[in-house]
Parts: C-alpha cells; sequence; structure tokens
C-alpha cells in the first residue's frame, strides 16, 4: 500500500463518492477506482461497499480509516515543518481550537499574525469540547491546539495565559450591583447550559460546582454554542457560565458580569503530538507575547484542573 492510495481511500470516505473524490484529487475515476482496489488487496478485504449513491465503510474500512487519516495527515504535517525549517514563507499552519478560545482568544492574535507573518496562510479548526480537540490532534488534524491543559498528554504542552470564567445576568437581576457573588447565592436562579460545559470528575461543570455548592442548578436552555448562551443571557433567560472574552465578544457591553468568588479561572495551553518548530512555534511565541487577557502567565505546573479555592469551583 502507499500514501497515495491512503489519501485516496480517505477522500473516497470524506465526499462518500467516487465522483466527487477523483474531482477533489484531479484524476480520473477509472484510476481512482483501480488504486482503492489494489489497496484493498494489500489489506486483505474490502474497505468500501458501493452503493447506488455514494459509499459505505465496511467493518474492515471503519477499522483501517483513522489509521489511514493520521498517516495522510502526518504526511502533510512533515511537509509543513520541512518548508517551516527550511525558512520557507509560504504554505499554511493548521491550528485546531476550542470554541470559545476561537472566538475570544484567537481574532486579535490572528490579526497580528497576518501582519507579522503574511505568506503563511491559517486553517482553523474548531471543536466544542477538550475531549473532541485531543482525539483530533491525535489523529494529526492540525500542527498545535489551544486549548486546557489535556491529560495525560506525551507531546509538548506549552501554558500560555489564564482566563477568567463569569457569570453572566441581565441588568435587572437582583444580584447586577454587585462586584462578586458566591455560588450559593444563585440556588434560586434558572441557569442557561451549553453542550461545551466540561467535565470534572465525571459530571458537567456546573452540575458538579453546584452541587459542591449545596444546590442542584435548574436549566432553563441547553445551548450548542458558548456564545449562544451568553446572548440567552444577556436576555435574561437564565444564568450563563462563559470566558470572560466571549462575553464581550458574544454581547459587548449589554449585560452584567458577575466575577465569582473565590474566583473561577483556568490554564490555557498550547500542545502538539511534536515539538514545535518554524511556523508552530512562531505562534506559540506569538501567544505567550499577546496574552490577550493581560492576566500573569502561569507559574504552577500544567495540570487539566485549576482548583479556585474553597467553594471547590474547578474549570477544565
Amino acid at each position: 500500500m502507499s500514501l497515495r492510495q491512503m489519501e485516496y481511500f480517505v477522500t473516497v470516505v470524506e465526499e462518500s463518492s467516487f465522483t466527487r473524490a477523483a474531482e477533489l484529487l484531479h484524476v480520473t475515476q477509472p484510476a481512482l477506482s483501480h488504486q482503492i482496489k489494489a489497496l484493498e488487496r494489500s489489506v486483505g478485504g474490502p474497505l468500501l461497499e458501493r452503493l447506488p449513491r455514494g459509499v459505505r465503510l465496511t467493518q474492515m474500512g471503519r477499522a483501517y480509516l483513522p489509521h489511514a487519516e493520521l498517516a495522510v495527515r502526518s504526511a502533510a504535517q512533515a511537509r509543513r515543518a520541512a518548508r517551516a525549517a527550511a525558512g520557507a514563507e509560504g504554505g499554511e499552519l493548521h491550528i485546531a481550537a476550542i470554541h470559545a478560545v476561537a472566538v475570544g482568544v484567537l481574532p486579535d492574535v490572528l490579526a497580528r499574525w497576518r501582519r507579522e507573518h503574511p505568506g503563511v496562510a491559517i486553517v482553523l479548526h474548531e471543536y466544542g469540547t477538550p475531549e473532541a480537540l485531543e482525539e483530533q490532534i491525535e489523529r494529526g488534524a492540525a500542527d498545535l491546539a489551544v486549548g486546557p491543559p489535556p491529560q495525560h498528554w506525551p507531546g509538548p504542552v506549552v501554558p500560555f495565559d489564564e482566563e477568567e470564567i463569569v457569570l453572566v445576568v441581565p441588568f435587572d437581576d437582583r444580584l447586577a450591583g454587585r462586584s462578586s457573588v458566591r455560588l450559593e447565592e444563585l440556588a434560586g436562579h434558572s441557569w442557561v447550559r451549553c453542550a461545551m460545559e466540561p467535565l470534572v470528575e465525571g459530571q458537567r461543570f456546573l452540575d458538579w460546582a453546584c452541587g459542591r455548592a449545596g444546590f442542584r442548578p435548574r436549566t432553563a436552555v441547553w445551548t450548542e454554542h458558548t456564545s449562544s448562551a451568553v446572548r440567552m443571557a444577556a436576555a435574561g433567560v437564565g444564568v450563563a457560565t462563559a470566558p470572560l472574552h466571549v462575553v464581550r465578544g458574544a454581547v459587548g457591553e449589554d449585560c452584567v458580569v458577575l466575577p465569582a468568588d473565590p474566583p473561577w479561572r483556568r490554564v490555557l495551553t498550547v500542545f502538539s503530538r511534536v515539538e514545535l518548530t518554524g511556523a508552530a512555534a512562531a505562534f506559540a511565541r506569538l501567544l505567550r507575547a499577546t496574552r490577550p487577557n493581560g492576566l500573569p502567565a502561569p507559574t504552577s505546573p500544567v495540570r487539566p484542573y485549576a482548583d479556585c479555592g474553597d467553594s471547590g469551583a474547578v474549570v477544565t
């Protein structure tokens, strides 16, 4: 089997069509089919089931796919790393990030990157949870990741900032004039929850934190994205938790931000499967230099969770 055959196979799966895959790969459909059949002979069985409208993975294909994806993506990373080491300015840098980090932290950083490195294009991959981010980086989806510290990570992990997690309420909330609030004071409130809410000790963060504060959160609405939860909270649907930079990016000054007492913070890191070199290393340095929130750079060892005081509030 060859890397080209793997690339052909991955493209057919992604497009669910030999016709569309052949167009993307700039080969004829018979040539593509021939290479896929040669690949299937080399692995000892069918990888794809040909259907009247598309294709479907066989059991062998499902087992083979993640390894083929990793091989294809690793080859692309190797080419980009080699170009960067040779000082080539052309090419792409693939960055994976948690959605909230992409919305709140990266815009200003990427604007500065474009000014300083106009010859290197950025391809941004966004994921909803730290678990999804780590899984995709392991599969070679990007050159580096930006998000909370990964757990049990074998590659380099570089902390670059801390972000504050705040509570969001509308202007007419009874706590709106406060400078901070303890979690137990919100026991009677409804909450806007987000599918991206991190897990702590096997529980969603808010369930875990509120349980430590002696109550169970009453959920008014579930949303898919943090920015949606912030806008719902600003409209009075319920209280939301979100990184401070996302609040300002989502609704500006149209809501009240309440810091938690004690403060909730989480470390942000850059991590990768291999040592950061070339454009990837330059991007990590830019993140550390920019530190969007102006908070002190973390001085404690990098951990998956940042303990936030007596309330037991922990944020991944």
